[in-house]
């Protein structure tokens, strides 16, 4: 059965052991007496792959034609974030004026972010990382699993776009909501929790001999790939107990929109104390065509996904834990081509919403032509002439103290070259 399991694990691509080759991973000997998990805070990252228009949300232009559905005149503002009136183009999704109702006093938005580059790859992983040119960095979702939970069973999920880990911690893929029951139960027959494969009884007797063999077998020189073996089925023993605790938050109906359903597989993952941060993802925001069809068809599903998100997360009493960044990759374009779309744009804008963070507030902007203007490190106020242009660097720095992992020895692994004069303070609060 264990075979069986752990055959399934690898494929299916799922990182749900720790090996002992990892850095300050958990041992096979350490004390597996988990009763509880990780209990917060929890870190996802929404991710708008594709390079979405920031004048269709946040950063709203109403001039020179740099976006055709509205007039300057037509913004709308809900504390001091200011929006795009969008919501009679939508067909289906949240508008922006329902999101920003809803969510504005919780929002931090920064505008004017320099990405520097307008490929896809770089962009994607100079978001994630925070560094444009080196492939080993980790993903800020991975950087904090690994600090905050590296003994939880699914410490980082992700459901696409740039997933780097820097060998620090696993990376969990469970696609699918099923593929999460199956986890869960991988003891019963198909996931069927009240289908056991074998009597409690007979359960706590292999527990019991596979930890008393375990530590026995540490106390013998062993190669390490033999070493390595056995520490592995060791912890798919301890883990498959840990992913029980999923099953009570599973959903008996299954959302249509895949973000809200890797937002169940993640909310449920947080609750049970098994998962730190999750990666979220929608693609096929690169809207070279017909750009503002493409946009008002995939905005409103992004934002009723986090909306969705943030009210599962309320239902299952978490929602004060649950830190949320949200971007994309690239901005578009503030002029129309051809075919009537937005080609790569290297500015754009980025959320912030959860606890620690302060919202109703908006820092940075971009000018009448779309280009980002300065601002003060010191005071975050504009500063065109001898400010800052903020790229995302500055923000893992900040988002790495803003989880207290910045003193980490795994953050000191990966450090960024930032100057002091260069610390974006008081970004939170």
């Amino acid at each position: 059965m264990r075979r069986d399991f752990l055959k399934w694990c690898a494929s299916a691509g799922l990182g749900l052991v720790v090996p002992t080759t990892l850095p300050g991973a958990a041992c096979a000997n350490d004390d597996r007496e988990d009763t509880v998990g990780y209990d917060g805070p929890y870190y996802v990252v929404c991710n708008a792959s594709g390079g979405w228009d920031t004048t269709c949300l946040m950063d709203p232009k109403g001039v020179d034609g740099i976006n055709r559905l509205y007039q300057q005149g037509d913004i709308l503002t809900d504390g001091e974030i200011h929006f795009a009136p969008t919501s009679k183009h939508i067909s289906e999704g949240m508008s922006n004026k329902d999101f920003f109702t809803k969510y504005a006093r919780e929002l931090l938005v920064l505008n004017g972010l320099d990405y520097s580059v307008n490929n896809h790859a770089p962009c994607s992983r100079y978001m994630a990382t925070g560094h444009l040119d080196s492939r080993s960095y980790p993903t800020f979702a991975a950087l904090v699993a690994a600090c905050r939970g590296p003994k939880c069973p699914l410490s980082f999920l992700t459901f696409g776009n740039y997933s780097a880990t820097g060998n620090l911690v696993p990376m969990a893929r469970v696609p699918y909501i099923q593929s999460l029951k199956l986890l869960a139960n991988a003891d019963s027959v198909q996931g069927i929790d009240r289908h056991p494969y074998h009597d409690a009884f007979v359960s706590d007797h292999i527990d019991r001999a596979l930890g008393e063999q375990q530590q026995r077998r540490t106390l013998l020189p062993n190669l390490p790939r033999r070493r390595r073996a056995e520490s592995m089925l060791y912890a798919a023993q301890w883990n498959s107990k840990s992913l029980t605790r999923i099953t009570p938050h599973i959903p008996k109906s299954v959302p249509e929109d895949p973000l809200s359903r890797q937002a169940e597989i993640a909310l449920a993952s947080f609750k049970a104390g098994v998962c730190v941060s999750a990666n979220l993802t929608i693609g096929q925001f690169d809207s070279h065509q017909r750009n503002d069809e493409g946009q008002m068809k995939l905005l409103p599903r992004f934002l009723n996904g986090i909306d969705y998100l943030l009210r599962r997360a309320e239902d299952l009493q978490i929602r004060e834990k649950l830190i949320l960044v949200i971007q994309s990759e690239m901005g578009r374009t503030p002029s129309y081509n051809k075919g009537d779309g937005k080609d790569h744009w290297s500015v754009g804008s980025i959320m912030f919403l959860g606890p620690g963070i302060q919202g109703n507030r908006v820092i940075g902007s971009t000018d009448a032509e779309q280009f980002p203007v300065p601002v003060d490190a010191q005071t975050l106020a504009l500063d065109p002439g001898n400010g800052l242009r903020v790229r995302p660097e500055h923000l893992h720095v900040a988002l790495r103290e803003l989880a207290g992992i910045d003193e980490h020895p795994f953050s000191q692994q990966f450090p960024f070259k930032v100057k002091d004069t260069e610390m974006l303070r008081g970004l939170w609060a």
